[in-house]
Formats: C-alpha cells, sequence, structure tokens
C-alpha cells in the first residue's frame, strides 16, 4: 500500500509546496547567476552557447554525414539537448539535501520538496532551449513536441531524482564515480552515433539503456525516425517501478537527513 501511495506522492508534494517551491526556484537563480551583468539570462544563454559550439564543430568544421534524410548536426543537437537536461539534473540531485542544507538546520522545512528543484528548474530552462532549436530545426509546428519532450522527460527523471539524493548523501563516493558512470552512459546512448551504427555485438546496450529507449523516441516524434513499443516499455516500466520505492526511501531517510546535516 506505501508503495501504491508513492507514486502520486511527488506530484502531491509539488501542488501542496508550489509557493515554497516558486521561492527556492528563484532564490536558486538568482544565486547561480548573481554578479553578473546578463543575470538569469545566463541559464538560458549557456546551454545556447553549448549548442552553437556543437554546431559549429560538427556542421562547419567536421561536415559529418548520415545515412538517411537526417543531418548529423540535427540529429546530434536534438539527443543533446535532452541528454544535457537529464545529466545536469542528476548530477545535481547527488548534492541537493546538502547544498540547501542551511534552509533546514535552522527552522522546520519539508526537505521532500529539495529533489524537485533541479528537475522543476531545467525543465523550465530547456524548454525555452528546445523551442527555440527545434523550431529553427524543423520548423514551428515541431515545438509543441519538443515542449512535451522536455516536460515527459522531467517527469520520468522525478524517481530518479529521489533515489539520487537519498544515495548522494548517505554514500560520498558516488559523487566522485558518477561523472565517469554519466559519460560511459553517453557513449552508449545514440547521440553520437544512430542505433544502426551501433556494432550487432554491442545492441544489448540499447536494449539495457532506457535513455537509448528515449532518444529514438524523441527521433520518431520530431525527425520521424523508426521506433518501436519496446521503446515505450522500458522506460514507462522503469518509471513505474522505481517511483513508488523511491518515494517511500526518501520519507523513510528523512529523519536520518536531518540528523547528518
Amino acid at each position: 500500500m506505501a508503495t501504491i501511495e508513492g507514486v502520486w506522492k511527488p506530484f502531491q508534494v509539488i501542488y501542496i509546496h508550489r509557493h515554497l517551491l516558486l521561492l527556492l526556484l528563484k532564490r536558486d537563480m538568482i544565486s547561480r547567476t548573481s554578479g553578473t551583468v546578463l543575470g538569469t539570462a545566463w541559464l538560458f544563454v549557456q546551454p545556447g552557447l553549448q549548442i552553437l559550439g556543437f554546431w559549429f564543430l560538427l556542421d562547419v568544421v567536421l561536415s559529418i554525414k548520415l545515412p538517411g534524410r537526417v543531418a548529423f548536426v540535427d540529429y546530434f543537437l536534438l539527443g543533446m539537448l535532452p541528454w544535457l537536461l537529464i545529466s545536469d539534473v542528476l548530477l545535481r540531485s547527488l548534492g541537493v539535501l546538502e547544498e540547501f542544507g542551511g534552509l533546514y538546520r535552522r527552522s522546520v522545512f519539508p526537505i521532500v520538496i529539495l529533489p524537485m528543484l533541479p528537475i522543476v528548474l531545467s525543465v523550465l530552462l530547456y524548454m525555452v532551449v528546445m523551442s527555440v532549436i527545434v523550431g529553427l530545426m524543423e520548423g514551428i509546428h515541431a515545438i509543441p513536441i519538443a515542449l512535451l519532450v522536455i516536460l515527459v522527460l522531467g517527469i520520468w527523471l522525478i524517481p530518479i531524482c529521489y533515489l539520487f539524493s537519498v544515495l548522494g548523501l548517505f554514500i560520498k563516493d558516488i559523487g566522485q564515480f558518477f561523472p565517469f558512470l554519466i559519460t560511459v552512459a553517453m557513449y552508449l546512448t545514440p547521440i553520437l552515433y544512430m542505433p544502426i551504427q551501433m556494432p550487432e555485438s554491442m545492441h544489448w546496450a540499447l536494449v539495457i539503456n532506457p535513455i537509448a529507449d528515449i532518444m529514438a523516441l524523441i527521433h520518431a516524434g520530431i525527425q520521424g525516425m523508426e521506433w518501436d513499443w519496446g521503446n515505450v516499455w522500458r522506460p514507462m516500466g522503469l518509471w513505474l517501478l522505481l517511483l513508488g520505492p523511491s518515494w517511500v526511501l526518501f520519507r523513510r531517510a528523512e529523519p536520518q537527513v536531518r540528523e547528518i546535516l
């Protein structure tokens, strides 16, 4: 029963503490860009500059070609933007409880909303960036799909963020090892190459990698590339498997979290 109840609890938390969440988001955005000329605009400019650099390297300098009608730079950028969101959210989730520890050391504070901060902020930022890039690459008609992609991706990351926030606090070594792990995961995800270019002996990596399924659905929805129902059921099954237990784990660890910090 606790696990079933936990499926809906994160969404209830967002609604109940929505005003506090917005205040924390505003505080976070200001603290990350204070003292700069552009201010919070840097949050949008930084991923835009990354994309500009990738475009110059891949399209102007290297001129890499892919088999089929989709240009490599378009394929790469459409996969890299969601990947940047995923990696940013997961990396920050590992330290989010410690980052905001000062808030709940001094007062009664609903720490249950803290794992949502990296998700909400990144989703808002990448909705803007993704809309601009997809609009330029595929046309205005593709922008609603791009917005839906980022929103669904943010929802999919919720249980992982609750799980990572606890693991990152109690097992410090994960924070040291995770940058290497996330880099390996990127190489095993069809971002720098198409799925058909993966050696046949490595196709198992596409099956066990839920992010590969997500990328396949993104490219199918926006660029009309091939997909199958396994691309839907595998990440959805993982989400359903993790959402309840990750919530229960977080709530049970909450007293220890307050003691540690």
